[in-house]
């Protein structure tokens, strides 16, 4: 059997990222792909050429500090700051992406703004 390449990163504090991508439908089923990259800029990059068919998920990953952290949304912010200095629109292929993580909508909108609380100056 053929061996493939370590997934573990050289050196003893690095961050990995890996990308979920959704490659397709199989009925009600979605494929993942994860993908590993190295750090953030690189993973902008990737995402504006296209390098991602419908990414999902960001997440980063340090095992040696012991956390890891979802992403997506400081990844979407970039690239949607990215496109509005350059003056173009968010490419279509990350659109649901950058939509989805800047704006997520709240499951509980409506209760929640009922249940926002008053606040009254102290003066």
């Amino acid at each position: 059997m053929p061996r493939t390449g370590s997934n573990v990163p050289y050196g003893a504090d690095q961050t990995v990222y890996l990308v979920v991508d959704r490659q397709g439908r199989q009925g009600a089923v979605y494929c993942e792909i994860e993908i590993e990259r190295t750090d953030t800029e690189t993973i902008v990059a990737d995402l504006l050429a296209g390098q991602f068919h419908d990414p999902v998920r960001v997440t980063a990953y340090n095992t040696l500090e012991h956390w890891s952290r979802d992403i997506s949304s400081d990844i979407a912010a970039e690239i949607q700051t990215r496109c509005d200095i350059e003056g173009t629109a968010v490419p279509g292929h990350v659109e649901d992406f950058v939509r989805h993580h800047i704006n997520p909508v709240p499951q509980n909108s409506r209760r929640s703004q009922e249940r926002a609380p008053v606040l009254t100056p102290v003066g």
